[in-house]
């Protein structure tokens, strides 16, 4: 196998991966920052293994100001993860899963707010999409008589978690150089610390198989191979590629929890999906 089919690979089964984290969140029968300070601890003593094995454990890797932003990050991974997870119970998985995706024009809007970047007409035009996307979501939702105070809770949640991952990437930019896998490790750790308080105890082995999988297996293993796949894939591929992510969740959501999404919401998904992967691919609009 070849460097670039290797990446197609790691890319698929990272992003395959992670579609299935809502399930095993649900399925460990905890609240939602207690499934995260597991997740945390569990991640993190996995990618201790890893950063150890890969020779990151070195105190000449980064100074103290970088030291700050990835406490800082590790703080809004936190949060980005509770608000997620959070939402699956309330919005379902998929709904969940694709309004997350506006992450992009969470990260646009941090961009323009803290970095003075400039708004175009054609990142304000897929935004305007997206926009119209999660109002057909919401909408779809009260057309089918299945609306609820509950599911508004929800894409609210989602809309939060995308907030905090745009807020970690924005961050991430400021720690060029920092290996990843340690970055990871140490925002798993301050996540941990910080949720400890939260920390309830799973009942019985199957909560703690579904924690210990999030741990490892979606977390430590998916880091591990979406970086592998970042270091060999051009930036379009990976775009695209990433898009399997929610694919992989409204399926899951379907053959689990039997939720589907009636055709408004579908038509909003895929505004919202489109719109994304404009942003990531630096798509124009037709008449540009």
């Amino acid at each position: 196998m070849n460097t670039h089919k290797r990446g197609v690979a790691e890319m698929t089964l990272a992003m395959t991966i992670s579609g299935t984290v809502g399930w095993f969140a649900i399925q460990s029968g905890l609240a939602p920052s207690a499934a995260v300070f597991w997740r945390c601890l569990f991640g993190s003593a996995a990618m201790l293994i890893v950063c150890a094995m890969l020779g990151f454990l070195r105190r000449d890797v980064f100074n103290r100001r970088q030291f700050a932003w990835i406490v800082l990050g590790g703080v809004a991974l936190a949060l980005n993860w509770s608000f997620l997870f959070g939402a699956y119970a309330y919005a379902s998985i998929s709904v969940a899963t694709v309004i997350y995706h506006t992450q992009p024009f969470m990260l646009v809007g941090l961009g323009v707010l803290l970095l003075g970047e400039r708004l175009t007409l054609n990142k304000l035009g897929w935004l305007v999409l997206s926009f119209a996307g999660m109002l057909g979501i919401v909408l779809g939702r009260s057309v089918s008589g299945a609306d609820s105070p509950d599911f508004s809770i929800g894409v609210l949640m989602a809309l939060g978690a995308a907030f905090f991952y745009a807020a970690a990437a924005l961050i991430a930019k400021k720690l060029k150089g920092v290996p990843p896998h340690l970055i990871v490790l140490i925002q798993l750790s301050v996540g941990a610390i910080m949720l400890l308080p939260f920390a309830g105890r799973p009942a019985g082995a199957t909560s703690w198989a579904m924690l210990l999988t999030i741990g490892v297996v979606h977390t430590a293993v998916m880091s591990t191979l979406l970086y592998g796949a970042l270091q060999k894939l051009p930036t379009s591929l990976v775009g695209i590629l990433s898009f399997i992510y929610p694919v992989v969740a409204i399926i899951v959501d379907w053959l689990a929890f039997d939720q589907k999404m009636n055709l408004m919401q579908f038509a909003g998904a895929g505004a919202i999906l489109l719109s994304a992967a404009a942003m990531n691919l630096g798509w124009s609009h037709p008449k540009q």
